[in-house]
């Protein structure tokens, strides 16, 4: 199998000498910029329009947080938990999420350019009717996620377990999931037309409409 090119997509641009600064209070505080957030827990809910710009997250817990129409330009999420996090149309560039847990998280309706998800633990997790360009997903658990109805531009899912993640309503053509781990999709026929798959994989997706391979 000719081994995948990685697409190149835009770093987080962040100083090198960023501070380490206290958990913010959201409650008081929408805005945060310009450093290094570590080992605490974000436990407020229903917080609208929150932006951060320039911070490193390390070891922070997200989860069950609801935060509608946040916006992230140039982070890192490192080691953090963010599973059940309902981040429904957020806007997020240049964003790296690094070794994060991340089951159940909701980013639908999201807008997503030049992010990087990497080594993530995403079953479950939700792209339904986002809008993505310069997304990488790779080393990741993607099992039974929902990617209904997304416009999924220059996406690169590389190394990814996808076992019945669901793709119905989303144009795959283009898409190489030739390395990708799966026994079964939910995903429109027409939608496929374009993708490309490896030989094995081609058996999987004949059982899945019902074909017979006569060998």
């Amino acid at each position: 199998m000719t081994k995948k090119k990685t697409m190149k997509i835009e770093t987080p641009i962040l100083p090198a000498d960023l501070p380490i600064q206290p958990k913010p209070d959201l409650a008081v505080q929408d805005f945060v910029e310009m450093g290094v957030i570590q080992d605490c827990v974000f436990d407020e809910r229903d917080v609208d329009r929150v932006t951060f710009e320039k911070v490193i997250f390390r070891n922070v817990t997200f989860a069950d947080t609801s935060w509608s129409r946040m916006e992230l330009t140039d982070i890192i999420f490192e080691k953090c938990d963010l599973s059940n996090a309902d981040w429904t149309d957020a806007v997020i560039h240049r964003t790296e999420f690094r070794d994060c847990k991340m089951i159940g998280m909701q980013l639908t309706g999201a807008t997503i350019r030049n992010v990087l998800i990497d080594n993530a633990l995403a079953d479950y997790a939700s792209l339904r009717v986002s809008n993505t360009k310069q997304l990488v997903i790779q080393d990741s658990s993607l099992s039974r996620a929902d990617f209904c109805f997304a416009k999924l531009q220059k996406t690169e899912l590389t190394r990814c377990n996808i076992d019945r993640a669901q793709f119905s309503g989303t144009p795959l053509g283009g898409m190489d999931l030739s390395d990708c781990e799966f026994n079964g999709l939910s995903v429109n026929v027409e939608d496929l037309k374009g993708c490309i798959i490896s030989r094995e994989q081609a058996y999987v997706f004949a059982a899945l409409f019902g074909l017979v391979v006569n060998e």
